[in-house]
C-alpha cells in the first residue's frame, strides 16, 4: 500500500505549496518515486508540483467528484509510486459548506485515511501559536494531525518561544520549520502564483529550497507518519475496466496561454479512447492533421494577448474547423480567445478568433470564483439537454457575452436560472471549468462525439 500525508495549512498564504514543493524534490532526490496531488479546484499549484517530481499532480476533489471517484483518481495514480503527497487548500477546515467539512482538506485526509502535517505561519506570534494548533487538533477528532512544520520563523530564539509550547499543549511533534527567506517565496500575480510553464521559476530556486527543506525538516520522520495511511479501495466507476482502443484525436491547447486542465479529465479522454494531441495556439501554425475534436482550457490569454492575435495561420484554422462543425469546446481563457476580441489591462483592444459573440476584457475586472453546477441547455458534444456537472469559476476577466436561452451553454443550477457560456454550431464554451470525472460517461460521450465527426470527416473529400 502506497504511504502518503496530506500538508494542510492554518489558513491560505501560510506556505503551503512553497514548503509542500520542497518536500516533494528533497524525497526525489532521495530516489523517491512521488506522486503529488492537489486538494480542491486548482490548476496553478499542480505545476509546482510537477516541476518537483516529474509527473502529473492530480486534484482531489471532495465537492467536484463522488468519493469513490476521488479514490479511484488516487488509487490509478499510485500504481507504481512510493509515497504521495497530498497538498490541501485554503486552511485544514475550509470547503464548499459553511457547517460541514464538505469539499475541505480535512474531509479528503478522513477519506484516505491519511495523517496531516499542520503548516503553521510562526511570523509574528510566539506562543500563541500553541493556542491555534490545539484549536485545529480538537476541532474535528476524526482528522488525524500527527505533526506540525513552523513558516517564517525568525531566530532560534523565535522557534523556542512556538516549538515547545505546541508539543506541551498538544503531544504534536514540531517536525521541522522553515526560516523567513524572501528568495524562497514563489512569484505571484492577479490569479495567484505564476504557473511554472510561463518559466520565471528556475531551477535555482527548487535548489534552493530544497536544501533548506533537507536542513530543516525532518524528512524520515515524515516519512514514518505517511506509511500510517489506510487509504480503503474501491470499484472503478469513472473509468473504463480497461482502456479503449483509439477511435479519434483530439487536440489540447497546452503552452504559456493554456495550460488549465485537470490531469484526470485528459487521462478520461484517452481512456475512453481519444489521442490527445498537444498543440499551441501561440506557436504552430495550425491545428494537427486529422482531429475529431478540439480543447481549448483555460490560462492567461490575457498576458499573451497580442501573439495570440498576431497569429493568423492558426486563428484560421480554427475559424475552419469550427464552419466544418469540428466539436470545439472552450473554458475561461478559452472562451475569450474564441470571441470577437480581448481588451488588456492597459486597454489594448486585440482580435481573436471570432467564432463566438464574446467581447472580453481585463479592464474594470474583479476576482470571479467558486464552485458551480450547470445543466445543459441543449444537446452538445459533452452532455446531453438537461445534464448536469460540476465545475468550478475563477477569473478576473469580465466578457459581454450576448445569449438567451437559445444560445447560451447552461444554466447554473441554484443561481436563480442564470445563463452561462455560449454554443454556436459545433462550438461550446464557457467560463466554468469542468471535471470530466464528476459526471460518469461525459468523457465517453465527448470521444464518441468527436469520433464520429473523424469518420464523416475522412469520407469527405478535401477542399
Amino acid at each position: 500500500m502506497t504511504s502518503a500525508i496530506v500538508m494542510a495549512g492554518t489558513r491560505s498564504g501560510v506556505g503551503k505549496t512553497t514548503i509542500t514543493t520542497g518536500i516533494m524534490g528533497a524525497l526525489v532526490r532521495r530516489g523517491l518515486k512521488v506522486q503529488p496531488f492537489k486538494c480542491g479546484p486548482d490548476y496553478i499549484d499542480p505545476s509546482y508540483h510537477r516541476m518537483a517530481c516529474g509527473v502529473a499532480s492530480r486534484n482531489l476533489d471532495t465537492w467536484l467528484l463522488s468519493h469513490s471517484a476521488v479514490l479511484e483518481s488516487f488509487e490509478r495514480a499510485n500504481r507504481g509510486r512510493d509515497v504521495a503527497i497530498v497538498e490541501g487548500v485554503m486552511g485544514l477546515y475550509d470547503g464548499h459548506a459553511n457547517l460541514t467539512d464538505e469539499g475541505s482538506t480535512a474531509e479528503v485526509a478522513k477519506l484516505l485515511r491519511a495523517p496531516v502535517v499542520l503548516i503553521v505561519d510562526a511570523a509574528k506570534v510566539a506562543r500563541s501559536a500553541a493556542a491555534e494548533v490545539l484549536g485545529y487538533q480538537q476541532f474535528d477528532p476524526g482528522v488525524n494531525i500527527a505533526g506540525v512544520i513552523l513558516n517564517g520563523v525568525g531566530s532560534p530564539r523565535h522557534l523556542e518561544f512556538c516549538g515547545p509550547p505546541i508539543e506541551e499543549a498538544t503531544g504534536l511533534p514540531i517536525i521541522g520549520y522553515m526560516p523567513r527567506r524572501d528568495d524562497l517565496k514563489a512569484p505571484e500575480r492577479h490569479l495567484g502564483l505564476v504557473p511554472v510553464v510561463e518559466g520565471p521559476v528556475a531551477d535555482e530556486w527548487l535548489d534552493r529550497l530544497v536544501a533548506q527543506i533537507e536542513e530543516t525538516i525532518d524528512l524520515d520522520r515524515l516519512l514514518e507518519m505517511a506509511a500510517q495511511a489506510d487509504t480503503p479501495t474501491v470499484q472503478p466507476s469513472v473509468y473504463p475496466p480497461q482502456p479503449m482502443p483509439k477511435k479519434t484525436k483530439i487536440a489540447v491547447a497546452m503552452d504559456r496561454a493554456f495550460n488549465f486542465y485537470y490531469q484526470d479529465s485528459l487521462d478520461l479522454l484517452d481512456a475512453w479512447g481519444a489521442e490527445v494531441v498537444p498543440f499551441s495556439p501561440l506557436d504552430d501554425n495550425g491545428l494537427p492533421d486529422g482531429v475529431g475534436g478540439v480543447y481549448l482550457g483555460g490560462g492567461f490569454p490575457e498576458i499573451y494577448a497580442a501573439d495570440l492575435a498576431d497569429n493568423e495561420p492558426m486563428l484560421s484554422a480554427i475559424r475552419d474547423a469550427a464552419s466544418r462543425d469540428v466539436p470545439i469546446y472552450a473554458e475561461c481563457g478559452g472562451l475569450m480567445y474564441l470571441g470577437t476580441s480581448l481588451t488588456d489591462f492597459d486597454g489594448n483592444r486585440h482580435e481573436m478568433v471570432g467564432v463566438l459573440p464574446v467581447e472580453s476584457s481585463m479592464e474594470k475586472g474583479h476576482l470571479t470564483l467558486g464552485y458551480r453546477e450547470v445543466k445543459a441547455l441543449a444537446d452538445g458534444p459533452l452532455l446531453s439537454k438537461g445534464q448536469e456537472i460540476r465545475g468550478h469559476e475563477f477569473h478576473w476577466s469580465v466578457s459581454d457575452i450576448r445569449h438567451n436561452e437559445t444560445s447560451a451553454a447552461y444554466v447554473v443550477v441554484s443561481q436563480d436560472g442564470r445563463l452561462e457560456g455560449v454554443r454556436k454550431g459545433s462550438v461550446w464554451a464557457s467560463y466554468v471549468h469542468l471535471h470530466l470525472a464528476s459526471r460518469p460517461g461525459a468523457a465517453q460521450r465527448w470521444v464518441e462525439t468527436c469520433a464520429a465527426v473523424t469518420a464523416t470527416l475522412a469520407q469527405t473529400p478535401s477542399r
